[in-house]
């Protein structure tokens, strides 16, 4: 397919084609440009469905993948149900996805660790310091009767998280042990490997066949996000992707592998050495990604995805308190009570859904025996969704559905499109030339339902990006 602009100010556009890796219909090599900044290269590809027959044995995303990318406009993403995983982006279709995946984020102003946080923080101190260095300290440098107080009463974490570092305690005598934790930029390194392929294989049970240098470092160097800092309440904070790495006697025995951005810390992955496996590094590493979040202002702290489904991954729950996006309305509801309550009965919950069908009044919703098999008939009442397995949604797509005809919670309708974002506006730019969408001449022609159409591409694009990072970026045709 061959585009040019009006009065042959375009020249070309490339073809579209179908990606042979992944099932999906169709996909674009773009390039979205914020403006003023740097190119930020994207593979836009909007479906991967798998699934199996008519049941819910099946995965629905939507992907991008990128090469450079603005944290501000990773942050819109995010806040839209999008995740990153190295240079892919994917976001999960919640009702067709066969275990529901929820963004959560943490306010940690708000947030108190739980009695089995303090327990892990408290007995990893003690095993750094020794007792010998604690009996000796509390000769050396007696605490005040206010100090011995408040620890006994108060348990504050940012304190807690740090007695046991180097820097910070007070010599003589020398501890047991030398800890330290370091905060340093996504840079590969045979050490981080190493500790990678031991956690992969020990803790994760991976093959080695499938653990490779390649894939640690795709997955978690390097980052597409643009590194940069900031001014926040006369602090600089830092902003991209970085590795929180844990040392114990110059060895690194855990990292955290985190996405700051302007409005939060985003957890991507945490590994740890198996030697260290009994003292809980997932619950000390998530207070203290906690507390770098409330130190640095990023306000929020996201611990990735909450599938309620998978007992594994209930434990994010415990971090209270947990807000949770709604898939449809993309609004914020806390976890505990009604929510928590539909999620123990049902698989797909949006809480802007039970409202405007009346389910929810605000009230317990652990209702009657009745209530309750009417909640579970309700189930399957996806009326307003065609085709709501994975399985039937990848075929029609692959068919040539649109995915306005498609319906996804979250993203835009065709009509929210047109009415709430100027299309005829969007910039683009091909061959080092920018231009708006309705300078080209295929464009008049185009159809916003037409998924092949230049105007049902970019409709696409906006609608499952969202309008406020749309208006962020230049979609360049390479």
């Amino acid at each position: 397919m061959r585009l040019y602009a009006k009065h042959r100010r375009f020249a070309h556009c490339p073809s579209l084609f179908a990606s042979r890796q992944l099932l999906t219909r169709r996909a674009c090599d773009y390039a979205l440009l914020p403006h003023g900044g740097e190119a930020t290269s994207i593979w836009f590809l909007p479906v991967q469905l798998v699934g199996h027959g008519k049941n819910r044995d099946g995965r629905a995303s939507y992907y991008l993948s990128s090469q450079s990318l603005t944290v501000e406009v990773y942050q819109g993403l995010v806040d839209r149900g999008w995740r990153r995983s190295g240079t892919v982006f994917y976001k999960p279709d919640v009702l067709r996805h066969c275990c529901p995946h929820y963004t959560i984020r943490l306010p940690v102003a708000s947030f108190t660790p739980s009695k089995n946080h303090r327990q892990a923080i408290n007995r990893w101190n003690k095993f750094v310091l020794g007792e010998t260095y604690i009996k000796e300290a509390a000769r050396l440098h007696p605490k005040s009767k206010e100090e011995k107080a408040r620890e006994r009463n108060s348990f504050d974490p940012i304190t807690a998280i740090r007695e046991s570092e180097y820097d910070n305690i007070k010599l003589p005598p020398e501890p047991a042990h030398r800890f330290k934790v370091t905060l340093e930029p996504d840079i590969f390194s045979q050490e981080k490997y190493s500790l990678f392929r031991n956690y992969q294989y020990n803790v994760h049970k991976e093959s080695p066949t499938d653990i490779s240098e390649h894939g640690f470092k795709r997955f978690l160097c390097n980052s597409p996000l643009q590194r940069k800092t900031a001014q926040v309440n006369g602090k600089d904070q830092k902003l991209g992707s970085y590795h929180q790495c844990y040392w114990f006697d110059g060895r690194l025995i855990a990292m955290g592998v985190l996405d700051l951005l302007p409005h939060c810390v985003s957890g991507v992955y945490f590994i740890y050495h198996s030697d260290f496996e009994k003292f809980n590094f997932g619950k000390m590493s998530a207070v203290r990604e906690a507390m770098l979040t409330l130190e640095g202002g990023y306000e929020y702290y996201y611990m990735g995805f909450y599938i309620h489904l998978c007992a594994k991954m209930r434990y994010k729950g415990e971090y209270r308190p947990q807000y949770v996006l709604d898939p449809e309305s993309l609004e914020w509801n806390p976890l505990e009570g009604e929510l928590r309550a539909l999620l123990d009965r049902k698989r797909y919950v949006s809480l802007a859904r039970e409202r405007r069908r009346g389910n929810v009044d605000g009230k317990d919703t652990l209702g009657t025996v009745a209530e309750e098999k009417k909640a579970e008939e309700e189930e399957d009442d996806y009326s307003d969704f065609p085709l709501p397995t994975a399985s039937e949604a990848g075929d029609a797509v692959t068919k040539g559905m649109s995915l306005f005809d498609l319906k996804i919670p979250g993203v835009m309708a065709a009509e929210e499109v047109e009415r709430d974002y100027p299309l005829d506006r969007q910039r683009i730019t091909a061959r080092g030339r920018m231009f708006e969408a309705e300078d080209l001449m295929a464009w008049d022609d185009s159809n916003i339902k037409n998924a092949k159409s230049l105007k049902g591409i970019i409709a696409e694009l906006v609608a499952v990006m969202g309008p406020e990072v749309a208006g962020q970026v230049v979609v360049a045709f390479t």
